[in-house]
């Protein structure tokens, strides 16, 4: 096969998982790569890190979330992709979906819809960058990947993500 069923994207808000944080982070020194080691906790980075912040991290309220939401289904509808699942949390947004553009499109499309309807309804100053860099765009091969990410997506949040190669 040599188009996935579906994407699994994820991408955090702006300052809420930096270099060093206790539960890893990545970088892009080979501490991006699946199945290898994150960057081990460090308190002195991750301070390093927030000092190099423009702005406060931002956190989305409910109000915010269900604007998120709907844009991300609004990018859907207009493109044609299908969303399987989709949840917006106080500081992340995961997605699963299927779309024949790649998940980098599908990834950057979800945030300037998000960003573009956050500030049309006032509900986030022209002045906040709402979310880090990058995200995570996992690819999904078959129908029980697809499902155990939709579950994840649904109702594990708060758990590790479950391996998705098996």
């Amino acid at each position: 096969m040599d188009s996935p069923l579906a994407y699994l994207i994820t991408f955090r808000c702006y300052g809420t998982w930096l270099h060093g944080d206790a539960r890893g982070s990545v970088d892009r020194r080979g501490h991006n790569v699946y199945g290898m080691p994150r960057v081990a906790p460090n308190t002195r980075l991750e301070k390093a890190d927030s000092t190099q912040l423009a702005h406060p991290p931002v956190a989305l309220d409910a109000e915010q979330r269900a604007a998120v939401e709907e844009a991300v289904r609004e990018v859907c509808s207009y493109r044609g992709f299908h969303l399987h699942a989709v949840n917006v949390r106080t500081n992340h947004v995961h997605a699963v979906v299927a779309a024949g553009d790649g998940p980098e499109v599908v990834m950057n499309a979800f945030k300037s819809y998000a960003t573009r309807r956050l500030r049309e309804l006032r509900l986030l100053s022209a002045a906040l960058k709402p979310w880090a860099r990058h995200g995570s765009t996992r690819y999904l091969w078959n129908s029980r990947q697809v499902e155990r990410a939709i579950d994840y997506v649904r109702n594990g949040q708060g758990e590790e993500p479950p391996d998705f190669n098996d």
